[in-house]
């Protein structure tokens, strides 16, 4: 069983990932880590936190001569804002720390700071933010990286762009060339394959700047080179598109998942968003008139390039504070001000690919397993050719 945890607080001494479950073997290399982090910290509107952290992946355990060896992976990733921070969130209290405590008392509409401090009987939301806080995908990314890395030897990869900021929506499907392309700009704006759209996405997001506003969107994740097979019909929890959906909304700010056409086919008939089957002789394959369907029917990948979409709300940390209660005094007031950004639609795609392919190299392990890389080499090659000669 492949599986990850985070660790660490949003302006704590660092972040901690573990990902254990990885057969040996498996090339994993720092700057591709280090370049994935960069991804995430990229786009317009992203807020004064970006100019303090430089994020670097330290892999500490799990790797020896850029290869696993087959026990869990450990990477770190130090928060160079805990300079400012030392003082505020010790780990051991010291006499007079009240003196430098940053409290929140004033929950912000949206966020976990409420909910987190009731449940957890806070009257400082404090604790809850760090946590909650999308700090913490750093961490996700990191580890992605590394699932990636796996995926990426058996043929298959995942990449996203942003399909829509505010009101402002991409009205074409991009193809998978483009997405590649994105993937190598060394500038990023808002993630967009078409320069036109991303224009009029940036002036949306300029009016959130003005305005003291922020503003959401939907990225698209696509895998590409997933092979039949993945996932199943036979449980609830086994099927693919069940556990994709919730990778998507675990991602800070997401509320909605749409897998492949979902919304359109939701208002067509039937007869018009089903994938017609057809077959290639030369090929020996089957293939499909369209992909509306996402690559996933019956909870099982069927051989086409997976797409899913995350609806992310804008988030909720606004310079122009709504209405709330100090926890302090019950009395009206508005909501609390943290550094923030104003639009992350480009950050949550790179998220959203972390965690699409930690799902991925979960259930790839799960259908071929193996101990080291080659055994699970052996296993896939096996299955390729029962797929050949169905």
């Amino acid at each position: 069983m492949l599986r990850f945890e985070t660790a660490g607080e949003s302006h704590g001494e660092c972040l901690v990932a573990t990902l254990t479950g990885l057969p040996a073997g498996v090339p994993v290399h720092s700057e591709t880590v280090n370049r994935e982090l960069w991804r995430r910290q990229q786009g317009f509107g992203r807020g004064g936190r970006m100019k303090i952290e430089t994020d670097r992946a330290e892999i500490v355990a799990g790797v020896r001569h850029s290869r696993t060896i087959g026990s869990p992976v450990a990477i770190m990733i130090r928060n160079r804002d805990w300079a400012n921070w030392t003082e505020s969130l010790p780990v051991e209290d010291f006499a007079g720390s009240e003196a430098h405590w940053k409290a929140v008392t004033r929950p912000r509409p949206g966020h976990a700071d409420l909910a987190g401090a009731i449940k957890y009987d806070f009257h400082d939301a404090r604790y809850i933010l760090e946590r909650a806080s999308a700090r913490e995908t750093t961490a996700r990314v990191a580890v992605g990286a590394v699932a990636k890395a796996l995926l990426a030897e058996f043929g298959m990869e995942v990449l996203s762009h942003v399909i829509a900021v505010g009101g402002v929506r991409l009205e074409r499907r991009a193809d998978w060339d483009e997405l590649v392309a994105l993937s190598k700009k060394d500038d990023v704006l808002l993630g967009c394959v078409d320069g036109e759209t991303e224009g009029r996405m940036k002036e949306v997001v300029d009016q959130a700047y003005r305005t003291g506003d922020t503003v959401g969107g939907v990225f698209e994740v696509v895998a590409h080179g997933v092979p039949v097979g993945l996932g199943s019909h036979t449980t609830w929890d086994a099927r693919l598109d069940g556990r994709l959906a919730q990778a998507i909304v675990s991602i800070q700010a997401v509320k909605g998942v749409e897998v492949g056409f979902a919304a359109e086919g939701a208002a067509s008939f039937g007869s018009e968003v089903q994938d017609t089957i057809r077959y290639d002789i030369e090929g020996r394959r089957f293939t499909r008139g369209a992909n509306r369907a996402g690559g996933l029917e019956g909870g099982i990948s069927n051989g086409q390039d997976i797409l899913v979409r995350g609806m992310l709300k804008p988030i909720s940390t606004l310079r122009r504070p709504l209405e709330s209660v100090d926890l302090a005094t019950r009395e009206p007031a508005l909501a609390a001000y943290e550094r923030s950004d104003v639009a992350v639609v480009p950050a949550a795609g790179v998220i959203g690919e972390a965690m699409v392919a930690l799902v991925l190299a979960q259930a790839l392990l799960e259908k071929f397993g193996g101990d080291s890389l080659a055994e699970t080499r052996r296993n896939y090659d096996g299955y390729l050719e029962q797929v050949k000669n169905f």
